[in-house]
């Protein structure tokens, strides 16, 4: 499993954890175990975080 960046302090860009969201799907076959589902979970949170982070970087 993936480490959390609040775990490694580093922070990925949204399009690199929007494709980890999507091979997640892929390799779920669209039906997510309760595992894959705090996955998914995780990545959403992940996700928004660096898209607001993009917002501030650009504004």
């Amino acid at each position: 499993m993936p480490t959390s960046p609040a775990v490694t302090g580093s922070v990925r860009s949204a399009p690199v954890v929007n494709e980890e969201i999507r091979a997640l799907w892929q390799r779920s076959g669209g039906v997510l175990t309760p595992e894959g589902q705090r996955e998914y979970e995780r990545l959403l949170v992940e996700w928004a975080a660096a898209v607001r982070s993009g917002v501030a970087e650009a504004a």
